[in-house]
Order: C-alpha cells, then sequence, then structure tokens
C-alpha cells in the first residue's frame, strides 16, 4: 500500500481512504511487509495515542469486527518502567480479553502518570472469528521520538 491510501480506523472495515499524504496524519497506523508474522507502524502525538492507535491497527491486522451486542466496560491498570513495555503489555492484556472472554474494544479512555496506565475500555463480543494474533512481540521493538511524536514497529506472532 502507498502512502497515499490508509486503512480505515474502524474495526473489521477494509477500506483504503485516499489521504494525499500519510505523514500529514496526526495519529495513525499501517502494515508493514513481513516474511512470517504481521507488523504494523504507528506514530502518534503522546503516549496514550500511540496506545490506542496499535490496539485499533492490531484489531485492524486480525480483521476483528465487534457485534452488535450490548457495549461493555473493562478497566485495569498497568504499572510499567518503560514505554516498550508498556505497550506490550497493553496490547497483551487486550488479546487476552479477545481469548478467554471473546471481546474487543474500539473506545479508549488511558490515563497515564509516571510509573502507571489507567485503562477504561469499551467494546463488545467479537462477532466472527478473527485471525489469530498469538502474542505481541519485542521483536525490533523501540519508541522512537520524532518531529510529529512518537512512533514504533510492532511484530506480532501469528
Amino acid at each position: 500500500m502507498n502512502s497515499y491510501y490508509r486503512r480505515e480506523a474502524a474495526i473489521g472495515q477494509e477500506n483504503l481512504v485516499y489521504t494525499g499524504d500519510m505523514d500529514s496524519r496526526e495519529a495513525g497506523f499501517r502494515e508493514l511487509e513481513h516474511t512470517a508474522d504481521w507488523e504494523l507502524y504507528v506514530w502518534a502525538p503522546d503516549l496514550p495515542a500511540l496506545l490506542e492507535q496499535a490496539a485499533r491497527g492490531m484489531y485492524q491486522l486480525s480483521h476483528t469486527r465487534l457485534a452488535d451486542a450490548p457495549r461493555l466496560v473493562r478497566e485495569f491498570e498497568l504499572p510499567f518502567t518503560d514505554r516498550e513495555s508498556l505497550l506490550v503489555d497493553f496490547l497483551s492484556e487486550l488479546l487476552f480479553y479477545g481469548e478467554e472472554e471473546n471481546l474487543a474494544f474500539d473506545e479508549y479512555q488511558l490515563d497515564l502518570d509516571e510509573s502507571s496506565l489507567r485503562v477504561r475500555i469499551v467494546g463488545a463480543p467479537i462477532e466472527d472469528p478473527a485471525k489469530e494474533i498469538k502474542a505481541v512481540t519485542y521483536h525490533r521493538l523501540a519508541v522512537r521520538e520524532t518531529g510529529r511524536g512518537l512512533e514504533v514497529q510492532i511484530v506480532f506472532d501469528v
């Protein structure tokens, strides 16, 4: 996919949308070519937005669609010492909800302080069996500061 198109960020949609220049968007994600696993490039102005875009991108990669069912809320807190561990722990927690409760999320309230992330997420049961993501990996994982905020490349074990 070239940089003049982006995928819709809504869960379960495969639509490509013309953007002119993807680098002009404040936050987003795009799939990267990877030989065996799935890789996602994510950018955002700050860490909470990066976590949200990573979650949206992960659900997009796995073709996750939410059922038209009652909305469900989950809350949790994650202690952290570095941004990379927080990213892996956050996405892993979302995968856990998918495996254990068949839930995925499309609304995020993320409150960050110097040592913990408080999360309130809203979602619904997964409608269709999605492509399975086994784990979020640390392979080449490094959250980098850029002129537009933060960026990261995430490899998912499938």
